[in-house]
């Protein structure tokens, strides 16, 4: 206020000639690049296994910005956010350039107002209580699969992602077509091309055990205590900041929920079944001795098989289809090979999951992993493993999200957090 034409003009011109003569095309968004104000600015927290690679493929996009990085291991925080810096410093023309910063504590990063989405690759047992904080912080959330630890963290991640209207995006990467032709097999499914569906044979893992590794030092670049995060404390052990934590009921559902979350997913969408699930798990199941299967109102029986835990069968009355990370055929082979007509129904297409969370973030539309779909396969994964903690068999309610008349299975449908965590 009260600032005369003459002196704006001079500050103006001033400020201009501390500015560089050259700036980089990229920074103004030309030559097919994507202008600053155009991107998407993301964190993610994680930079473990699966970390690394969203770390990679984001990195590689032009239509998102790092602005931030979490980790509890600060030597691989510090290497991650390092190589992000030096990305957008060579792309675009920045040497020195430091926009995106380190966090040890996710809730620092989900405090940051110039934050639009965050990508969640921790350990499950963190999956829920970062979900949460960052919806109701009023982020966009990317999150690794299983959704959750336990069925009560499935209800509420869903009730607050919807209750604060954010895109949510499950890393069931397989609906995006990323290892294999699965919305294809799903579709003929749906179609009736098998004729009518009898049993699906899902290969996983097996349920988990108790964590019985022995205490080590912690090393010093560890943030251990936010490590172990909501579960009972244990002394430090390497394996467990090493992605080996999988097999271990305190961080996981261990190999049926690992890759569960994955083939669990895809029998839903071929059954239509993405906002229900089945009616009763039964101990022992029908298809090999010792373990349990799932049946659906319909009478469609989901068998939990051994095998290569690559990929599943399903069964129908005029035949059968596999689909897998190892292959896709039929039985018989002329099945695959018929197209679909405009009239059929064609599922939900994304060829890339990464970009059909930002598509989505953009548009204010729901992802094709959306967080009901990832919370209801997860929820097969959880009742399936007190169905084995138990050795018997339970009836399952999908609308209430409950066991029929069975307070003991129901007292297993959440746990308790170590202060001072809670969703």
């Amino acid at each position: 206020m009260g600032l005369t034409r003459r002196s704006f003009l001079k500050k103006t011109l001033g400020s201009v000639a501390a500015l560089p003569w050259i700036v980089p095309s990229s920074a103004l968004g030309r030559d097919g690049a994507v202008a600053p104000s155009q991107r998407i600015s993301i964190a993610q927290i994680g930079f473990g296994w699966i970390g690394g690679s969203h770390l990679q493929t984001l990195l590689g996009r032009e239509d998102v910005q790092y602005i931030a990085g979490c980790d509890i291991n600060k030597t691989r925080l510090d290497a991650a956010v390092s190589e992000i810096n030096a990305k957008y410093a060579e792309r675009y023309g920045k040497p020195g350039y430091r926009g995106c910063a380190a966090y040890g504590d996710f809730r620092e990063v989900l405090a940051r107002p110039d934050l639009d989405a965050v990508l969640i690759a921790t350990p499950d047992h963190w999956h829920a209580i970062i979900s949460v904080e960052a919806a109701r912080a009023g982020k966009d959330i990317y999150c690794e699969k299983p959704l959750t630890l336990t069925v009560a963290e499935a209800k509420e991640v869903v009730r607050t992602v919807r209750r604060y209207g954010r895109v949510f995006q499950t890393g069931s990467q397989q609906r995006s077509n990323v290892f294999g032709p699965f919305r294809n097999a799903c579709e003929l499914v749906r179609n009736g091309r098998i004729g009518k569906i009898v049993s699906i044979d899902v290969s996983t893992g097996d349920p988990p055990r108790l964590c019985d590794l022995p205490p080590e030092p912690t090393p010093p670049d560890i943030d251990w205590d936010m490590w172990v995060g909501q579960t009972p404390w244990r002394p430090y052990h390497p394996d467990l900041v090493a992605a080996k934590w999988r097999p271990f009921r305190e961080y996981c559902g261990g190999g049926l929920a690992d890759m569960g979350a994955h083939h669990f997913d895809i029998a839903q969408w071929a059954l239509d079944m993405d906002h229900s699930g089945p009616v009763e798990v039964l101990y022992p199941g029908l298809k090999e001795p010792g373990r349990i299967s799932y049946r659906y109102a319909n009478g469609v029986v989901m068998n939990h098989v051994g095998g290569n835990s690559l990929g599943l069968t399903f069964h129908g009355t005029e035949g059968e289809i596999y689909v897998g990370r190892d292959g896709f055929h039929t039985t018989p082979a002329s099945i695959r090979a018929a197209k679909l007509g405009p009239e059929e129904i064609h599922l939900y297409r994304s060829d890339d999951h990464h970009g059909n969370w930002i598509e989505c973030i953009r548009a204010r539309r729901p992802c094709v992993a959306d967080v009901e779909i990832g919370a209801r396969t997860a929820v097969i994964c959880h009742i399936g493993n007190i169905a084995y903690e138990l050795q018997r068999s339970l009836k399952w309610d999908p609308e209430k999200m409950a066991f029929a008349d069975d307070d003991q299975a129901n007292r297993l449908l959440g746990r308790g957090m170590r202060s001072p965590w809670t969703l």
